[in-house]
């Protein structure tokens, strides 16, 4: 491990970290009135980023310039944290954390940036002792790559999807996301969207529908799907997705159900995305309010 290193590990490890945010979804779910929290915390993911978010709260020039990222043009926007890479030849990551600004519901949006912060940290962790780890037996290459990306950022809908892809060996992806009534300031979550758990079944036969119909369409695509006509007793086939399925609403206010890279299909499909057509939930949504 090179000095540069072992430099930055020290100055993480001995930055006093405050007690956590007291903040959970479900209060944020409840919020009613539009009011401002008294932060206890930050939570820091290392020297860099808790420089970083320092920075934030103190310089109002830092501040300034975050504020005019042409990000999104709507008033909630979503902000990097200055990207905090460690690099020591064969051991490499790269985490850039998202924050979300200028909601109203101030317990919402602190309880996710503490949430992404919360993520990162423990990546961050848990990189550093798999790097040891792996010194310790010889070296080898060991990688992760955290990023996020704005999928919907209309007058109604906010949706932020983080990734992280670790690169030791075959490499794997996983998408998480979070989906946002701007005009109510409530987290969106996918049983919330419907009547009864009815929807799991009716998406899931929709899903393997239009798997079928891409690997009709091309020889290339290949799913792990009953009904093609091959059966391999070594596979797990799709058979229904999660209660929480990772989801978004996109522009267009479609349902979005994501998958991540291995989990229904093959690894060079990558991560997979399928758009539920609405006249098919349209009987079991709760209201038309998000899914058009």
């Amino acid at each position: 491990m090179s000095e540069q290193l072992e430099q930055l590990k020290r100055k993480y490890e001995n930055i006093p970290i405050p007690d956590e945010l007291d903040f959970v979804v479900k209060k944020a779910l409840k919020q009613k009135k539009k009011r401002y929290v008294k932060t206890k915390s930050l939570v820091g993911i290392g020297a860099a980023a808790i420089v970083l978010i320092a920075g934030i709260n103190t310089s109002p020039t830092f501040a300034k310039v975050l504020s005019e990222v042409p990000l999104v043009d709507s008033l909630v926007k979503v902000v990097t944290f200055k990207e905090f890479k460690v690099d020591d030849g064969d051991a490499q990551a790269n985490f850039k954390v998202p924050a979300i600004t200028n909601m109203g519901n101030k317990d919402l949006e602190a309880t996710l940036n503490n949430k992404y912060l919360e993520e990162n940290k423990k990546m961050y962790n848990d990189f550093m002792a798999e790097m040891k780890e792996v010194n310790e037996n010889g070296g080898g290459h060991v990688g992760v790559d955290s990023g996020y990306v704005v999928k919907t950022n209309n007058d109604r809908i906010l949706a932020v999807g983080r990734y992280v892809v670790n690169t030791v060996g075959s490499s794997s992806t996983t998408f998480k996301y979070d989906t946002v009534d701007k005009k109510n300031q409530l987290l969106i979550t996918l049983p919330s969207l419907f009547k009864d758990d009815s929807y799991i079944s009716r998406i899931s036969e929709n899903i393997k529908e239009q798997m079928r119909q891409q690997m009709k369409k091309d020889p290339d695509k290949f799913y792990w799907v009953e009904g093609t006509g091959s059966k391999d007793p070594m596979i797990d086939y799709f058979k229904t997705i999660s209660k929480d399925q990772a989801f978004y609403i996109n522009n267009e206010g479609k349902l979005v159900i994501s998958f991540d890279k291995y989990e229904v299909a093959p690894g060079y499909m990558g991560v997979l995305e399928f758009i539920i057509p609405t006249n098919t939930i349209a009987d079991l949504l709760v209201s038309k309010e998000y899914i058009k």
